[in-house]
């Protein structure tokens, strides 16, 4: 089916050429050479809220987050992939606000019951970047555990990681070994 070769990207960083987007972008070119349909998402430009914890999306016959901002243009485009890349940079020892106001309201595509559960066998790639040379004094691994934790808790599988060390924008693409790794998880995550 087509709908099983459409993937969404979801970039959290403020830098269009940054560092996470490079290795989101050479996970993309691994996804299209097995078939991906990829549209993506620049999450800094768009106006999303916080959760604002309202439980609206819990409701018996809701129709999901009532908060009316651009994640509302978002959610069709989550629910119809089947994968997903998530990109962000490391700020302040985790993910960028972008992606962790992103992350938030992925709490209203989620409900126990498997019929209202849109993250339900989502398959995730994961792409970070942090300036730092080692991933648990940069606050990487924060991050990581984050994507891990919340996205098993929800039923979605995490098909890959990758991160490394860059501080210039456009850096991390010298670093052949980690591009290649990047590319690979891309074709992993068409073949999951």
């Amino acid at each position: 089916m087509q709908n099983e070769k459409k993937v969404v990207v979801l970039l959290g960083s403020p830098r269009k050429k940054g560092n996470s987007t490079a290795l989101a972008k050479q996970i993309i070119h691994g996804a299209e050479l097995h078939g991906a349909m990829v549209e993506t998402v620049y999450l800094n430009g768009l106006n999303i809220k916080p959760c604002q914890g309202c439980y609206s999306c819990r409701k018996p016959n809701s129709s999901g987050c009532v908060v009316d901002d651009d994640m509302q243009t978002v959610y069709p485009k989550l629910q119809t992939a089947d994968r997903w890349v998530i990109a962000s940079p490391v700020y302040w020892f985790s993910m960028s606000a972008q992606t962790k106001l992103f992350m938030d309201r992925c709490f209203a595509m989620f409900k126990e019951t498997t019929q209202e559960n849109y993250l339900l066998n989502k398959q995730i790639a994961i792409a970070m970047s942090y300036g730092d040379t080692d991933v648990f004094n940069s606050g990487c691994v924060n991050a990581l555990r984050s994507f891990q934790d919340a996205y098993r808790y929800a039923g979605a599988n995490i098909v890959g990681m990758v991160y490394g060390s860059a501080e210039e924008p456009g850096e991390i693409t010298s670093n052949t070994f980690l591009m290649k790794q990047a590319e690979e998880l891309g074709k992993k995550l068409m073949q999951s």
